[in-house]
């Protein structure tokens, strides 16, 4: 292995052989003022340079959580998907870990429940035709019938 070089990116730094996916992780805190902290989760779905999510699974999953979970919280601000494809990033406002985590287990299974991924037509959706709901609920199943190793990030 080479030895790597730090970054000012914060997931750059992360020792990615390290991890044991899936799990979530408080990957960074910005205090803004006046009580307002942004904090930054990476949900990692499978283990990063073994295994990546389909794009239509990516692009479903992004579009179901920033709807489903709106459903659940006013606290998030974003979930948007990593360019690996092995997981999302969500940027909450001040939601700690034991909120959050509650928040998106019943998030997957609203995904798990769905009939259909919201906005996956040319009109809302910059790339409509590129969803599938199938491929969707079957990573989130899989990531959810996982859920008692969330909290462990290292191997």
């Amino acid at each position: 292995m080479t030895k790597t070089q730090q970054t000012n990116v914060e997931s750059f730094d992360l020792d990615h052989t390290a991890v044991a996916a899936p799990y979530v992780r408080v990957a960074g805190r910005t205090e803004l003022g006046d009580g307002v902290e942004l904090i930054k989760y990476d949900v990692r779905f499978t283990q990063p340079n073994k295994g990546h999510l389909g794009m239509k699974a990516v692009h479903s999953i992004e579009h179901m959580t920033a709807h489903h979970m709106r459903n659940h919280t006013d606290k998030l601000i974003d979930f948007s998907p990593m360019g690996c494809q092995t997981g999302f990033y969500a940027m909450t406002n001040g939601l700690e870990p034991e909120e959050f985590l509650p928040i998106l287990a019943a998030t997957m299974q609203d995904l798990l429940d769905a009939t259909e991924v919201p906005a996956a037509n040319e009109i809302q959706c910059g790339w409509g035709a590129n969803h599938s709901l199938a491929e969707a609920q079957a990573a989130v199943k899989e990531f959810l019938d996982r859920r008692d190793e969330w909290e462990q990030v290292m191997a």
